[in-house]
Parts: C-alpha cells; sequence; structure tokens
C-alpha cells in the first residue's frame, strides 16, 4: 500500500466538489422533518409563510451570522441562484478540505508518543527492556 493514497484523496475531492458546486443545486426546497415538526399546529400558505395558528415555528428569529458571505446556501452578492448556491458548496468543501487537512499534517507532524517515564532503559546502548533487540541479544547469549 502506498504511503501517500493521492490519487484517491484528489478523487475525493473532486467527487465532493461536483457534488457541492452542482448536485446541491438540485436538493429539495420541500422543508425537511424538523422543519414540518416545528410548523404543527400553525396554518401555512403556498410560499410557506405562517397564516395562523399556534407552533414552535412562530418564535423563530434571525441566526446570529445572518450577514455572513455563506449565509442561507448562498454568496452574499450573486444574483444567480445556481451559481451562488454552487459557490458557497465549493468554498465549504475547500474550507472543510483546508482545515481537516491542516489538523491531520498537524497530528501527523507531532510524532509518535514517547514512551513513559516509567519504561526504563534496561541495557547499556539505551534499549528498552522487551524490544526486539533487546530480545535478540538475550537469545544470542544463551546460545
Amino acid at each position: 500500500m502506498s504511503k501517500r493514497p493521492w490519487g484517491f484523496v484528489v478523487g475525493g475531492l473532486l467527487v465532493a466538489l461536483l457534488l457541492a458546486g452542482v448536485v446541491s443545486n438540485y436538493a429539495s426546497a420541500h422543508p425537511d422533518g424538523l422543519d414540518s415538526s416545528l410548523l404543527r399546529g400553525c396554518t401555512v400558505d403556498a410560499e410557506g409563510e405562517i397564516t395562523g395558528g399556534s407552533c414552535p415555528a412562530q418564535q423563530e428569529r434571525d441566526h446570529e451570522l445572518v450577514d455572513s458571505p455563506l449565509a442561507d446556501y448562498g454568496v452574499r452578492g450573486l444574483d444567480n441562484d445556481f451559481l451562488s448556491t454552487g459557490l458557497s458548496g465549493v468554498l465549504g468543501v475547500l474550507l472543510t478540505f483546508a482545515v481537516g487537512g491542516g489538523v491531520f499534517w498537524l497530528l501527523r507532524r507531532r510524532g509518535p508518543q514517547q514512551p513513559a517515564a516509567g519504561a526504563a532503559t534496561a541495557e547499556a546502548g539505551g534499549r528498552a527492556a522487551g524490544s526486539p533487540a533487546d530480545d535478540a541479544s538475550r537469545a544470542a547469549r544463551s546460545r
């Protein structure tokens, strides 16, 4: 097995970019299970606006990041909805890939964990007791 599976990583990134950039535009516009359960008890018009009744969705308010550049599954300032949704998906995938790749890179750079302080070296030469080199030298001396 290759130490660096670049083909697999690049292929996965390309598939994720395709899904986020193109396929995301064809996602259902109908509310999901959470949205529809929050509307129970209310009457809703054709545009999805609450017209009466009592339900938890009436307590809805804007999110703190409603003015962010990628809010509401789009890029602020782009008038083309298809391009805006696709570009926000692509930017989200690239940002997630960069953060995830950075975390894995940092973890890899830390190297292997050092042995605990209680695991002292047993023989001259600095080999730890129970290591394969220690076992081999003991076997050679017993012959």
